[in-house]
């Protein structure tokens, strides 16, 4: 009897630690080594602390345009934010760069700069609407079908994924590797604001598009640098967040949107809704092996002096999630309004923000610098 118990005790210590291996493995089984050590470092990492991102960070902030070395979170925190965001939109078209502050090609600097010392980068892409050539937000019903393999506009999406396989591949560090990207295309799915979001294209067809999408740019075009990042928008139930996912051998992170629009004194259903959604996404994270994120949120113009240390850190409660990314500090916009969601030198949020910084379980640049996740 003792020697079936201890039989059946390595046999479960085994099993464990299998799994433990197979959860932490990437979807793309030809991924870089770069890409593979930092998926494990993920992981590793959602015991220490959540990560702190910030869209285009290093491009631009609040009243400044591509300065070297400047950003709004370092300006108020004294260290840059661990994660990057960036974002294709324009890609597809030819275009010169995503917005009017920087070129793809300077675009590509900063994310090796980031990568360089130590950041990690994610991209979005705001794909432009293949079937009536508009922008993203042109959501057109059933676009999607356009581009699916067999129809008429399949041969111009195979064409738009060429470029952006091109140039993710081209992104390198000093070390000449090729910077691994937490890679977050057709999001806030659950939204019906986009061509390829709920309502306006079939769970069927945008598994159809994700999975092509997927095989393409990994199995054709060879672009193994990626992590494959799923992502929604508000969401009520386990089904509604699964509704359109592809399948766990398409998808490496799973995530949501969240914003905050209203005065939280007021009105606490940011909180509430965003405890809601960490729990369903907490159990499916579980279930499938995945790991969680908020990958977008924020509140315009930060109006509240306890935003950070108390609204978004009561969010996400006791929830172990990767990162929380917050969306990007444009300045003054072109219709005369004031678009940002950091903090910069001199708001009145600043002392909140350097607050947040400062607790033990948020992680910036400094924080992960130490655990080399490259490595």
């Amino acid at each position: 009897m003792k020697t079936l118990n201890r039989i059946w005790i390595i046999c479960l210590i085994n099993c464990t630690l299998f799994f433990n291996v197979q959860s932490q493995t990437l979807s793309n089984p030809n991924a870089t080594p770069e890409a593979k050590n930092l998926y494990k470092n993920l992981w590793k990492l959602l015991d220490k602390g959540i990560m702190f991102g910030h869209q285009d960070d290093l491009g631009y902030g609040v009243n400044w345009r591509m300065e070297s070395g400047r950003s709004d979170v370092k300006e108020t925190t004294g260290d840059y934010p661990a994660v990057f965001g960036w974002d294709l939109i324009h890609h597809e078209t030819g275009k010169n760069g995503p917005i009017d502050f920087f070129s793809f090609k300077e675009m590509k600097s900063m994310i090796e700069e980031a990568y360089d010392m130590g950041g990690i980068n994610t991209i979005s892409w705001h794909t432009s609407n293949p079937k009536t050539g508009k922008n993203a937000w042109d959501n057109t019903k059933e676009s999607i079908k356009v581009i699916l393999p067999g129809a008429e506009k399949h041969q111009l999406y195979k064409n738009w994924l060429d470029g952006i396989a091109k140039y993710l591949k081209s992104i390198k560090g000093k070390d000449k590797k090729q910077v691994p990207i937490l890679f977050r295309p057709y999001h806030e799915l659950t939204g019906n604001w986009f061509w390829w979001g709920k309502g306006n294209a079939s769970p069927e067809d945008y598994k159809k598009l994700w999975i092509f999408t997927y095989d393409y740019l990994t199995k054709e075009k060879q672009v193994n640098n990626l992590i494959w990042v799923y992502n929604t928008s508000d969401f009520n139930t386990k089904d509604e967040f699964m509704e359109f996912y592809p399948g766990d051998q398409y998808v490496d992170m799973i995530s949501f949107d969240i914003y905050e629009m209203e005065d939280p004194t007021e009105n606490n259903s940011f909180v509430k809704n965003a405890q809601r959604q960490f729990s369903i996404m907490d159990e499916i994270a579980k279930e499938h092996h995945k790991i969680p994120a908020l990958a977008e949120t924020g509140y315009e113009q930060i109006p509240y002096n306890k935003f950070w240390t108390e609204t978004i850190m009561n969010a996400v409660g006791n929830y172990k999630i990767s990162y929380i990314l917050a969306w990007r500090n444009h300045g003054l916009t072109h219709e005369n309004k004031m678009h940002y969601y950091v903090p910069y030198k001199g708001h009145p949020n600043e002392q909140d923000f350097k607050d947040f910084h400062d607790l033990k379980n948020t992680l910036f640049l400094k924080d992960i610098q130490k655990e080399n996740v490259y490595k």
